[in-house]
């Protein structure tokens, strides 16, 4: 047999072909479909396909002008843009190879299909796996491929996460002070920073507690540690979402208060403060006491403020307290 023609009895032997070629559609030479694989049966589930007409069931896009057997014949070896008709999402792709049969001639044709380059999104569709595909069949390659890049994908994206967990998680830590859970130092001047950007008036409180070195001194520095994690619960339970409490020294404290210039108001919210922190408080059976001195320095948002004399303006004001007996909340008065 010339050309490499196969007898058409060989080549439709069932599992020959599906083994070989599970998208193949053999085509008898009335144009009637012999025997379809197994996977194409798999993406054409609600289609009879053998017994039925090959060009009833596919319609051939390019070359055009293809309505026959002989037509098919007489591209063989050139590639077929198909489709399932009435399925237009699944393009197809096919090698039409002619069968011939010792002493009858020719016995039709065999075209084996594929989807081409749109394979993953069949795949995925169809919910085929490689068990639908033979091994050696450059689409394993590519599913392999494309599963590979996936699991890369998937695994940069994790590690992406991670990474912009660990960066959010060492920014808070950068600007919180480690052992009452408040900002730091740093974390207050960037709120300040913000308001001055924004141009919101703010209330600002500098405190400062009083007899606290007593408590370390007698009660020891685990004594003083739990006597400023409760100031800090305090601080907490008296301000809003949008305040800043910060713990800027040994013993000292600052809280920023967004949208709150009223006097009254805030020397209102630091005799509460004041007033909470003045209970005892037990550690180990014993009672710590402590009070704090509070200055108050206000920015109405008129001008971008002058963080460092405001600064010095609450100083002074906490400085009045302390002076005038500890205990208490001076307002300091400022143009």
């Amino acid at each position: 047999m010339d050309g490499g023609l196969q007898p058409f009895s060989v080549l439709l032997e069932g599992r020959v072909l599906a083994g070989l070629m599970p998208m193949h559609v053999a085509i008898a030479a009335d144009g009637s479909i012999r025997s379809a694989g197994p996977t194409l049966k798999k993406i054409l589930p609600d289609r009879q396909l053998e017994g039925c007409a090959f060009f009833d069931r596919f319609e051939i896009r390019r070359p055009a002008a293809l309505g026959s057997v002989g037509d098919l014949i007489r591209t063989a070896g050139r590639r077929l843009h198909l489709n399932p008709r009435g399925q237009v999402q699944d393009g197809l792709r096919g090698v039409a190879v002619p069968v011939m049969e010792p002493g009858v001639g020719s016995a039709g044709v065999l075209v084996n299909l594929t989807f081409g380059v749109g394979i993953i999104e069949g795949v995925r569709r169809h919910r085929l796996s490689d068990a639908d595909f033979v091994a050696s069949d450059l689409t394993m390659e590519l599913l392999y491929l494309v599963e590979a890049k996936s699991a890369v994908m998937q695994e940069l994206r994790d590690l992406n996460l991670r990474l912009d967990d660990a960066k959010t998680a060492a920014e808070a830590q950068a600007v919180t002070d480690p052992l009452t859970g408040l900002s730091n130092r740093r974390g207050a001047d960037l709120r300040l920073s913000g308001h001055s950007a924004s141009r919101i008036g703010f209330g600002l409180m500098h405190m400062d507690l009083d007899f606290f070195k007593e408590v370390n001194d007698s009660f020891g520095h685990a004594a003083g540690d739990h006597v400023l994690q409760m100031v800090a619960k305090v601080l907490r339970a008296h301000t809003r979402t949008e305040d800043c409490s910060a713990r800027v020294g040994g013993d000292e404290f600052i809280v920023i208060l967004p949208g709150m210039t009223e006097g009254p108001s805030l020397l209102a919210l630091a005799e509460r403060i004041i007033a909470e922190i003045s209970r005892p408080i037990l550690f180990n059976g014993v009672e710590c006491l402590v009070s704090v001195s509070i200055g108050i320095a206000v920015h109405r948002g008129n001008s971008p403020p002058d963080l460092e004399h405001l600064h010095h303006i609450a100083d002074q004001a906490l400085y009045s307290a302390k002076h005038a007996g500890r205990r208490r909340a001076h307002l300091a008065r400022q143009e």
